[in-house]
């Protein structure tokens, strides 16, 4: 092979490493660089290095309660949507074709629409004069509005729904790789459908629900716009928390440093669950 063929893809691909070098990678290092210099209100970003901003973060229990309050908002997200997202996705494998696709446009369609816009839809509907309120009170259900805005629920259900397809989309290309015998088979051999769902199915499907969950627990975990529309300012998670330093208090480098810490405990967190997991699900199925 000459050496024009042999360098082909690395010319092929170079547009497309540049892109990424220049959109994703040079903001992040800028950012990471960003969090090591001093605040004064006084003067604005210092033009020392300190690990002042990440000290605060790591010992300060406010953002001890930020942070807890954001993974654990992203772990239940992640369990509902598989929870949902799983059996949807079965049943859409399994219906005629017709329908199939009519069903693919329901449940794949609402990421055709901005996230804002469907925050915003949860937002009418969730709001004290809002359609879920009113017609409660007008089936003489409830006297007084429920609380659902500037809630924990209230952002949980917002999140699932936004996040939703995404496993729906995971786990579907999986199924797309299941040989419809293999369940037959094990069906002709005498196996109930709850053994063939956990013998046959689950296992062949186990890789997109962990492509899923991560997808799905790397968005909950750093959601904006969600949070700050359905939670408010009452109800804070890392990201809005990283936009009032920004934005607010102006406190750049600290808000660098929150955005940092967020990715490596997201990059952490979905690594070290994808390999427990994994590890574990061997263990069980051979």
């Amino acid at each position: 092979m000459s050496t024009t063929a042999r360098a082909t893809p690395y010319w092929l691909t170079a547009p497309g490493t540049l892109v990424i070098l220049a959109l994703v990678a040079a903001p992040l290092v800028l950012t990471l660089s960003l969090s090591f210099f001093p605040f004064d209100p006084a003067i604005g970003v210092g033009d020392r290095l300190t690990w002042a901003n990440y000290r605060e973060v790591l010992t300060d229990s406010y953002y001890h309660e930020i942070f807890l309050r954001s993974f654990w908002l992203a772990l239940l997200v992640t369990v509902i949507s598989v929870l949902i997202g799983v059996p949807e996705a079965y049943v859409l494998m399994h219906l005629p074709k017709r329908w199939r696709a009519v069903f693919m446009v329901v449940v794949l369609g609402p990421l055709l629409i901005s996230v804002v816009v469907r925050t915003l839809g949860w937002a009418v509907l969730m709001g004290s004069e809002g359609v879920i309120n009113d017609t409660l009170r007008w089936l003489g259900l409830i006297d007084t509005p429920v609380r659902m805005m500037f809630t924990f629920t209230g952002v949980l259900v917002a999140l699932v729904h936004v996040l939703v397809p995404f496993m729906v989309l995971a786990v579907w290309t999986s199924l797309q790789k299941l040989d419809p015998a293999t369940e037959q088979a094990a069906e002709s051999l005498g196996a109930s459908r709850a053994t063939v769902m956990l013998r046959i199915v689950f296992p062949q499907v186990m890789p997109g629900i962990l492509s899923g969950a991560l997808i799905v627990f790397a968005l909950a975990a750093s959601a904006f716009a969600t949070p700050s529309i359905i939670g408010g300012r009452r109800l804070k998670v890392v990201p809005t928390a990283a936009y009032d330093e920004f934005l607010s208090t102006l406190n750049w480098p600290l808000g660098a440093a929150i955005a940092v810490l967020l990715l490596i405990a997201v990059l952490a967190i979905t690594l070290g669950l994808n390999r427990v997991v994994e590890r574990r699900f061997r263990q069980v199925f051979t």
